[in-house]
């Protein structure tokens, strides 16, 4: 078994996960991992962690995509059929509900991403 496989193993993946999805240090937990909306931080403000080598690219905007669409086309078929309400009503709450789940689900899956990319050091995330 190599060295980083060992330290990986170490390192829970789905508690790096739930961190990053609480938008916080994959290590600590408690240092906050965005310094904006979509911006990593280099380095954690508590633990020194460093962050940068991140390389979360375009997975949270598919994960995105791919959670509203199954949760949105499902429920869009259960309103329309239910209780037919007018097209442009419709369109307003289901345009609103896709903008508001997507703004919402972006950051803490960009979070939950780099926190599997540091449980599992990729990109050049190493041990300590």
């Amino acid at each position: 078994m190599s060295d980083n496989t060992a330290h990986a193993q170490d390192r829970p993946l789905w508690e790096a996960m739930r961190k990053g999805f609480r938008r916080k240090c994959p290590n600590c937990g408690s240092g906050p991992m965005m310094k904006s909306y979509l911006k990593v931080r280099d380095t954690c403000t508590v633990c020194r962690e460093d962050l940068s080598h991140h390389r979360a690219d375009d997975g949270p905007a598919y994960l995105t995509i791919l959670i509203v669409g199954h949760i949105m086309a499902p429920a869009l078929h259960i309103v329309f059929t239910t209780w037919r309400p007018e097209p442009l009503v419709l369109f307003t709450i289901f345009a609103i509900g896709c903008v508001t789940l997507s703004l919402y689900l972006l950051p803490r899956l960009k979070g939950a991403i780099v926190g599997f990319q540091w449980a599992r050091l990729m990109h050049g995330f190493t041990a300590h």
